[in-house]
């Protein structure tokens, strides 16, 4: 395994892999990773001759004030967690790396963008879509690999790579939880041992909504008042948001149909968790 910080090694690394006709697959991360970044891994390795995984803190996607300062890294633990899992090349670069002087070039994105995360940290999706961005036209992937926790992010990555005919296939992969139901999360390190407990309320409130559903409830403001009633009682919980969204459009609905996409983002003390459950269509996986 290689770990690189500058561009141009990427490239050329990636360029002599191609002329040996050998596949690449992408999983772009934040570092600090946990068994749900693995799974995304271990896929990768699966279906590709080659493994890069990006490992940058992205500050585009940042508001003034976010957590960027005190995001957790540890790159000792994620170099050695990369390599027990197969990762062929490391890129590791610097946000001057990625943002040289004079940066002024930007992907948007509507509609998408404009609801859930959107809503409350708009610099996010401008960010993520301006990084993902460089990162494929970088590494040139045949594949990239996201979680589904991030389930706006992988629906926004999605039509991205549509809309610009990159050619990529984009690969979303099963949430990771820990065995109580929390769903992993790099942010779970900020949680106390009581804000721990407490955040158990978000995966119990998904699993009422996926009973609901399972059990016939076609009414999606019911489903989702019944979720925000669960976390409600929860006193170190602060919603954000609980809706119910079209699954592509992720804009919010009034039935519940497919593909569909029940969203939370929760605050446990001043930390902000997200988890979901998904009603995919017939073309989804």
């Amino acid at each position: 395994m290689e770990v690189v910080e500058h561009i141009t090694e990427v490239k050329e690394k990636v360029k002599a892999w191609r002329a040996e006709g050998l596949s690449v697959g992408l999983v772009p991360t934040m570092g600090y990773l946990h068994e749900g970044h693995g799974s995304l891994i271990e896929r990768a390795r699966e279906e590709n001759d080659r493994v890069v995984v990006s490992i940058f803190v992205n500050p585009m996607q940042f508001g003034p004030k976010e957590d960027l300062e005190t995001y957790p890294r540890d790159m000792e633990k994620d170099l050695a967690y990369c390599e027990c899992l197969g990762a062929d090349l490391i890129f590791h670069p610097e946000p001057e790396e990625m943002y040289g002087e004079g940066f002024s070039t930007y992907v948007d994105m509507s509609v998408l963008t404009e609801e859930l995360c959107g809503l409350s940290r708009p610099a996010m999706f401008r960010g993520v879509c301006t990084v993902l961005t460089k990162l494929f036209h970088i590494v040139q992937p045949d594949r990239a690999y996201f979680g589904q926790k991030d389930a706006q992010q992988l629906a926004v990555v999605t039509h991205m790579v549509e809309d610009l005919n990159m050619d990529i296939e984009i690969v979303g992969c099963p949430i990771v939880r820990e065995e109580d139901g929390l769903a992993k999360s790099s942010r779970n390190a900020y949680l106390s041992r009581e804000e721990r407990e407490a955040a158990l309320v978000l995966s119990q409130a998904i699993s009422l909504g996926e009973k609901m559903v399972a059990d016939g409830e076609r009414d999606a403001a019911k489903v989702v008042s019944a979720m925000k009633a669960l976390i409600e009682t929860e006193p170190m919980a602060r919603i954000d948001y609980v809706k119910a969204v079209d699954g592509t459009t992720m804009q919010q609905v009034s039935k519940v149909k497919e593909p569909m996409l029940f969203a939370i983002a929760v605050f446990i003390g001043e930390t902000r968790l997200i988890d979901n459950f998904m009603i995919p269509g017939d073309d989804k996986s």
